[in-house]
């Protein structure tokens, strides 16, 4: 038999049989499902949070109190014992540090902001140095950005994202418009880029002021994130960060050979620590994957059995006119692949509707990835083989005037 004319016949089987071929598809089905759809939105969050992180340029590491990311409430403890960031620390790196290319600090609250009647809650104030918006390449779309005088006489300006230009401002022009943070007054002096959503949460609901005007409405205790920009990453990068670590070290007053009191972070730090995050969770879901999938092989294994039984009168048929073991053998395992290879197919189809419905819902990023979906047939297809192997040889193995005696 050709191998044409076997997937023909295989084909033929499923769509005789709709509801076995469903059934036996099932666990096919499903894993495949769960290895496109889990690595799509694996692949879209580190697409995601790497584009994201490369926002700040390769070249730009930050000193704060804590890590971005803390794993437990141990560590956390341990970091707040630390003492702050003090703007005095940041004007101590700028004056002193010779590779600094550029540097800025930040503060941040969560507060709501007032336009007359209309108000937007649960926005993110955001105290800027002059450099803060470059250091994070937040292109200004209208209006323009903050200055240097801004900052030295805390003026009362402020720069917004979209969220609150679309809620406070619909229909007008923000530029040289008033809004109230706290009760302050603030006059619009610019309109960010629109960046999107984070996993759902939006990254634009946000007002920026100078940071010096922050501290008069909020104080100057608490704790601020310094950035800093190498002008180059790599052996640059490093240069720059051994002597903003030698310089906050002897600021804070570190002991030698003590570890830091502070953290230093690059953008590949978070980046790698998130991927592992990622990679992990996408191991322990390809073995739930795996496990449907073997789940599936077997129910493939068990219909093929029963599909041998089925049809050993044309087994016998077949071997009387010269057909011999092998080609007896290919024919199943044919059927058997082709059979997973449909269910493979249809799983891809899936994992991506389930991935992008995920993305529509939550707002997780997802992307399609061509290699994803190759790996996802071909697990499919062998699976259908290797659970073929004993049906078939089996059936290749059945004596030929045994088989013709058969109902």
């Amino acid at each position: 038999m050709e191998f044409k004319e076997a997937v023909k016949v295989a084909l033929q089987s499923l769509w005789a049989n709709k509801l076995r071929s469903v059934l036996t598809l099932l666990g096919v089905v499903i894993g495949v499902t769960s290895v496109i759809a889990v690595v799509t939105l694996i692949n879209g969050a580190n697409n995601y949070v790497t584009t994201k992180f490369a926002r700040y340029g390769a070249d730009v590491f930050t000193v704060s109190k804590m890590p971005q990311i803390i794993t437990s409430p141990e560590d956390y403890q341990r970091y707040q014992k630390r003492k702050n960031i003090l703007f005095s620390d940041y004007q101590y790196i700028k004056e002193n540090c010779k590779h600094c290319v550029g540097i800025g600090a930040q503060q941040a609250t969560t507060s709501k902001v007032v336009r007359g009647t209309e108000s937007v809650t649960d926005t993110s104030i955001r105290g800027y140095t002059a450099q803060m918006p470059s250091l994070q390449n937040l292109n200004i779309e209208q209006g323009r950005d903050f200055t240097e005088t801004d900052e030295e006489h805390a003026s009362h300006v402020a720069i917004i994202g979209t969220d609150i230009q679309d809620h406070l401002f619909a229909g007008i022009n923000p530029i040289g418009q008033e809004l109230r943070v706290d009760g302050t007054p603030y006059t619009v002096i610019g309109v960010s880029e629109k960046q999107g959503s984070t996993f759902g949460a939006s990254q634009d609901n946000w007002v920026g002021v100078p940071l010096t005007a922050y501290q008069k409405s909020y104080g100057t205790a608490k704790t601020l994130t310094v950035y800093i920009k190498a002008g180059a990453a790599g052996q640059t990068l490093d240069n720059a960060a051994d002597e903003v670590r030698v310089l906050v070290r002897s600021r804070r007053h570190d002991a030698p050979g003590a570890p830091d009191s502070f953290e230093l972070d690059t953008n590949n730090t978070l980046v790698g620590f998130f991927n592992t995050i990622t990679n992990s969770f996408g191991a322990v879901a390809g073995g739930i994957a795996l496990i449907s999938l073997v789940v599936g092989g077997i129910v493939i294994m068990n219909i093929m059995l029963v599909s041998v039984t089925e049809r050993t009168r044309e087994i016998g048929i077949r071997k009387a006119l010269g057909a011999r073991p092998r080609d007896i053998m290919v024919q199943f395992l044919i059927e058997s692949g082709t059979m997973a290879l449909v269910g493979g197919a249809f799983g891809v189809l899936g994992g991506i509707i389930v991935a992008q419905l995920v993305t529509i819902v939550a707002g997780f990023p997802s992307t399609v990835a061509l290699w994803s979906v190759l790996v996802g047939l071909l697990m499919a297809t062998s699976t259908g083989v290797f659970f073929g192997v004993y049906p078939a040889r089996k059936a290749a193995m059945l004596d030929p005037i045994v088989a013709l005696r058969a109902d």
